[in-house]
Formats: C-alpha cells, structure tokens, sequence
C-alpha cells in the first residue's frame, strides 16, 4: 500500500528534524537504479552540501541543500527512511546510505526495490515526470470550491477515480479517498460532473479535516508503513476503508467492498446512494458549476 499524504507528511516532519542543518559527508548507493541521475554523479552532487529544510508536494518529499540543489524522492509503495548509529550492519534491503555529519546515518530501505532519488536544480521542480502534472495541495488556501466545480464538471469519470488522479488533487490515495467519501456521503461511483456543489462543498471541507487528523496522528499504517520506525496511529479512526461487512458507524447498515478503477473500495450504500442523473439535470448542473466558477 502506497504511502499517502499524511504518511509522507509525517516522514517529512521527522527528516526535519533529523537532517536540517546536517551536511553529507559521504552517500553509499547499493542499488544505482534507484538514483537517476547514476550513481557517481548522484553523489558527487550532494557530498559536502547541507540539508536548509525538507519539502513535501503530493507524495513526493524534497530535500533542499545549499547551492541551489534538491533532491527529490518518491517512496512508492514501501520506501522508508530511518536514522542508524554509524556502526550498524546494514540491512540487505537498504539501497542508500547518507553520512550525516553529525555521525549518524540516514538510511534509506525499500523491500521492493520501486523508489527512486533525483538530483535537481532548485526550481526545476517541473522537469520531474510525476510533480508536474500534479494538482494543487489539498488545503483551503491552494484548494478552492470554484477549482473543484470547473474541474469536476468537465469529467464522466467515478468520483472516486477522480479523486485517486494525481492531476486533480495532490496527495490523496485509497485509504482518503473511501475516508472522504463516507464523509460527504457520496456513492464511489457518482459520475465526478454530477456531484453537486453542496456535495463538492462538504466533500471538499472533509479532505482537510480528515488529512489534518491523521497527520496529527502519524498517518494510517497499513501493512509495512512506519515513520522513522513508529507506526501510525490513524487506522484506528478509519470509518470506511478496511470495513467492508461491518455495520456503518452512522445508521447500522452493512458496508459494501466493490472495485472502482480495479481499487477496493468500501461505501455505506444506505448513506452514499448513487444518484442517476438524466441529462437535462446534467446540463444545467454544467451552468450551476460555471455561475458558481464566476463568483
């Protein structure tokens, strides 16, 4: 299960304070296809820069250094970075080693071997494939209702599947999506220009508040995820996702587990009811989002 938006927030949040204001004093790669740049130049790049501060877009994290550089790095399905003494052995899946100059090691593990490290110059941040055809953040300063009604009223695409696009909203996965879903009470499969805007409104309100909550608890772990060896806590508070067959927590009615873009995806189907929506409603739908995009 690939990591989300609040598990990579809360990786970021522990480089922080691991790595700011250390210097790599060396970089060992075991695994040069997980470096892009290859790996000689990889570290020449980055030997003797200081990490200024660690970034995250979406799910990819960015490690800023002086000099204008960036690496940037996307854990995929089961990358995680944890902190070692220098003198311990390492592990056989650990691909990249940092030396700190404080002695400690930063670490860099990934059973599957998917991750993958790239060396930029500050600012070039869109020459990277996936950042730049990423949507906005999902937060209430870079994510407007108006953005969400005009991008929404031009697909047919299950709001589900809509959601799961990184080029509509950065950062949301399966375990959000069915979160945010059961939230606003919006069948998975409602066609994404035929959500109304009440329905966008609270949709939209239910990304942040439930984002917010599992960053303020170190994320959903979900099979191997852990954050600098601490598991999340979030799977714990979890409504819809991995409930399917039990009862809904708001009217007792059995939950259903179906496929939605080939993903598992679990809804109330008293609560969240597909909608059939005929064509004269699709259409002035269409001007309701457009008068609403013009405020």
């Amino acid at each position: 299960m690939m990591p989300e938006l609040p598990e990579v927030e809360t990786v970021r949040r522990g480089l922080t304070r691991m790595v700011v204001g250390k210097t790599i004093t060396g970089i060992d790669v075991y695994y040069p296809k997980m470096v892009l740049n290859g790996a000689d130049a990889f570290v020449t790049l980055l030997t003797g820069r200081t990490v200024t501060r660690v970034d995250r877009r979406g799910k990819y994290l960015l490690f800023r250094f002086d000099g204008g550089l960036t690496m940037v790095s996307h854990l995929r399905m089961e990358g995680k970075y944890f902190g070692a003494p220098a003198d311990m052995p390492r592990d056989k899946h650990t691909h990249v080693v940092f030396h700190l100059s404080d002695g400690q090691l930063l670490c860099y593990n990934d059973t599957r071997k998917f991750g993958r490290m790239i060396v930029i110059h500050t600012g070039d941040e869109d020459t990277v494939g996936g950042l730049k055809t990423l949507g906005p953040e999902p937060t209430p300063e870079t994510l407007s209702v108006a953005y969400l009604v005009a991008k929404m009223a031009k697909s047919r695409k299950a709001i589900k599947t809509w959601l799961l696009d990184q080029s509509n909203i950065a950062g949301l996965g399966n375990i959000y999506c069915d979160e945010v879903l059961w939230l606003s009470k919006i069948h998975p499969e409602q066609p994404a220009n035929t959500v109304t805007i009440a329905q966008i409104k609270r949709l939209r309100l239910s990304i942040f508040d439930e984002l917010q909550l599992a960053i303020e608890h170190h994320g959903t772990t979900v099979f191997t995820y852990s954050a600098f060896g601490h598991a999340g806590e979030f799977q714990n508070e979890l409504h819809a996702y991995g409930h399917g067959g039990e009862p809904c927590e708001r009217c007792g009615t059995t939950m259903v587990k179906i496929k939605v873009g080939e993903r598992g995806t679990t809804f109330c189907p008293k609560e969240q009811k597909l909608r059939v929506v005929k064509i004269a409603a699709s259409k002035a739908h269409s001007a309701a989002a457009t008068k609403e995009t013009s405020k």
